[in-house]
């Protein structure tokens, strides 16, 4: 009997119905569901397990740290009996083909069943980027004879250095405000230290921000017909500079108007970066929510494997078969699919090509999944559209030896622009040449403004440009950021316990924060990955562990020593921030002089507004359970509280009134 291991259920069935020469046989123990069928005469049945069956933990367990001694073992809850059935069909097998996504967490996924459930030292390897038939069947025929071994090892070296650091660093922080007398879930790791430095050193840079006043100048000019503005290229610093252009009111000056056509090529395919930032931008998703739903149109068979780091669109996909699929849904665009080739970027993966749809018509798709889905299929499909082309209009103006300008753009063409979603405003200016006079001179004063805050997508591009964390890692360290406490908001402020949390370590052991520590390490595990050979990849993989392991005993080292220290500074920041979380959760004045503060319920969890002056005052008004709840800056017109807005994923935001006045 032949054995594939899966990592998902429904990338189970999947693969079982497309290898099956008539219809799998669907069979489950303790509700645990695998797959019997038969292809050519083989019996082969499809198991699952559901992401990572084994995890790391210390082989002694203490409070202490640094942790370094480690070993894997089985997780516990209800992954325990996806591994128990494993293990029972691998007694019957005789073959074995590991078919987890093929990246390095899927790698180290099916390695740990292969070693720990069916106590084998290798298996055929499935490829595929898309869970279709003919992929899967393809994937299935060409299996090679070997796991991933470059891919396994870098896996499981991750996990150990993700694991030293996040423990032994996040126990020290733990221990040291534990000392200074409070408790707070703190934590640090290898990428989510510089990550926080990244953040900390934007916020501290928009907090000593000083602004300084500026003047644009502008003159409206007129050729008769009529009227135009044009400005002077550069920011005037000194008010007295004014003076000289005021003077230029009532004078002649020369026009003349430049056109150009720019084309516009279209925007390559999606990489999984460029969908987080593009689905933030147009649909308001988060990183990590883009990420669950790309998993799951994947897993439905709709779009290939989403973690990606590829720009290229290989013919070896067929895309020629998958957009004939496609304008049977969307004909209207088959005018404009004129590429022969699709456009495509620079970036490369060598597991797999950038993401796009695989033609299969979608049946049960949210609201949500349904617009990410037609993200990426309207990318993909203008890859093979017409070039935009674009009227680039200049009025240049000349008075005095002085240069002033307008710039107009007007879409002369749509292309691609028809079928993917890019805002493009349109500035239309009337041609102007020759003589025109100058009716007024006008001046804006304005002022430098602080560095703009990274939002979710923004920090996941500065993450990928500095090659800080994995495609796959990013979204979840910024989700931890937020779960600590470190940092708040959409558009992201750091609080003054994540800035007391980065000043401590900056001050006391610089190393957590260092990107190219971090780098270095990224870069060691990539060599891990690429390399072929097994011994080099064993020996690699120790010469990297032993590096870390210094590491970490000497940021251990440094922590330890100033282990009070850092204690007061976190106490006093988790101080701060409470007082602020406080004041924000303050949305007016009770009827007996009390705050009203949003609440949570220890027993139900639920949350509500109630009285600073409980249980002298029990007055409460419900909240809604669903989305995250902020203070509006509005006020209701009829009580005067402040009003709430609740936010919900892939909805408008909802301002009301919590107090029940149906504003």
């Amino acid at each position: 009997m032949q054995l594939i291991i899966s990592e998902k259920p429904k990338a189970s069935f999947r693969i079982a119905s497309a290898l099956a020469d008539t219809l799998p046989v669907k069979k489950s123990v303790s509700e645990v569901p695998y797959y019997e069928l038969k292809r050519k005469g083989k019996q082969i049945v499809v198991a699952c397990a559901v992401g990572h069956l084994f995890g790391l933990a210390e082989k002694n367990k203490t409070s202490k740290y640094p942790v370094e001694e480690l070993e894997w073992k089985p997780k516990e809850g209800f992954t325990k009996k996806y591994a128990r059935v494993i293990k029972q069909l691998a007694k019957k097998a005789d073959d074995f083909i590991i078919a987890c996504d093929y990246d390095i967490e899927g790698e180290i996924i099916g390695y740990n069943v292969l070693r720990f459930l069916c106590h084998q030292k290798d298996a055929k390897r499935m490829k595929f980027s898309t869970l279709t038939k003919p992929e899967l069947e393809r994937a299935y025929n060409k299996a090679s004879p070997s796991i991933n071994w470059g891919q396994a090892i870098a896996g499981e070296t991750r996990h150990n250095l993700d694991f030293m650091y996040g423990i032994s660093l996040s126990r020290a922080l733990i221990q040291a405000i534990k000392k200074a007398g409070a408790y707070k879930t703190l934590s640090v790791g290898r990428v989510q230290g510089p990550s926080l430095a990244i953040l900390a050193n934007k916020e501290k840079a928009i907090q000593t921000f000083k602004p300084t006043p500026y003047w644009q100048v502008f003159l409206v000019v007129d050729n008769g017909k009529t009227q135009v503005y044009v400005a002077w290229p550069k920011n005037i610093l000194k008010k007295d500079e004014l003076e000289e252009f005021k003077k230029l009111k009532g004078k002649t000056a020369e026009a003349e108007t430049i056109k150009e056509d720019l084309v516009w090529l279209p925007l390559p395919p999606f990489d999984l970066t460029t969908l987080q930032t593009e689905a933030y931008r147009a649909l308001g998703l988060t990183p990590s929510q883009t990420l669950q739903i790309a998993q799951t149109l994947y897993l439905q068979g709709l779009i290939s494997y989403p973690r990606t780091s590829s720009q290229k669109l290989p013919s070896a996909i067929g895309y020629r078969k998958i957009l004939q699929k496609l304008l049977k849904m969307f004909p209207q665009w088959a005018k404009t699919l004129t590429r022969a080739r699709p456009i495509e970027g620079k970036q490369q993966d060598p597991a797999h090509p950038s993401i796009y749809p695989t033609g299969e018509k979608p049946k049960q798709l949210n609201e949500t999944e349904k617009a990410l889905y037609e993200l990426i299929l309207r990318r993909f499909m203008a890859c093979f559209a017409e070039d935009a082309i674009v009227e680039n209009k200049r009025i240049i103006v000349k008075v005095d030896k002085k240069q002033f300008s307008s710039k107009g753009l007007r879409i002369r063409k749509k292309g691609w622009l028809d079928i993917y979603p890019t805002k493009v405003d349109e500035i239309l200016l009337p041609d102007m040449q020759g003589k025109v006079k100058i009716q007024e001179v006008k001046t804006q004063e304005k002022q430098t403004q602080p560095p703009k805050r990274y939002t979710q997508a923004s920090l996941i591009t500065e993450l990928t440009k500095r090659k800080l964390g994995t495609k796959g890692t990013r979204a979840s360290i910024i989700e931890t950021l937020y779960q600590r406490g470190y940092i708040k908001d959409k558009s992201i402020v750091v609080t003054n316990l994540g800035l007391a949390v980065e000043d401590s370590l900056a001050k006391y052991s610089p190393l957590i924060l260092d990107e190219k520590l971090t780098r270095k390490f990224e870069e060691q595990m990539e060599k891990i990955q690429q390399e072929k050979d097994k011994g080099k990849i064993l020996k690699e993989q120790k010469k990297t562990l032993g590096e870390a392991r210094k590491t970490i005993e000497k940021i251990s080292a440094q922590l330890k020593k100033n282990e009070d220290k850092i204690g007061k500074e976190l106490v006093k920041g988790l101080k701060i921030t409470r007082e602020k979380e406080r004041q924000e959760n303050i949305l007016g004045k009770c009827e007996c002089g009390g705050n009203l503060l949003i609440r949570y319920s220890k027993k139900t969890g639920k949350r509500f507004v109630a009285c600073s002056n409980y249980p002298k005052c029990t007055i409460t008004f419900p909240l809604p359970q669903k989305g995250y709840i902020k203070k509006s800056d509005k006020k209701c017109p009829k009580c005067g509280r402040r009003m709430i807005t609740i936010l919900k994923k892939g909805r408008r935001p909802w301002t009301i009134c919590f107090a029940g006045c149906g504003v």
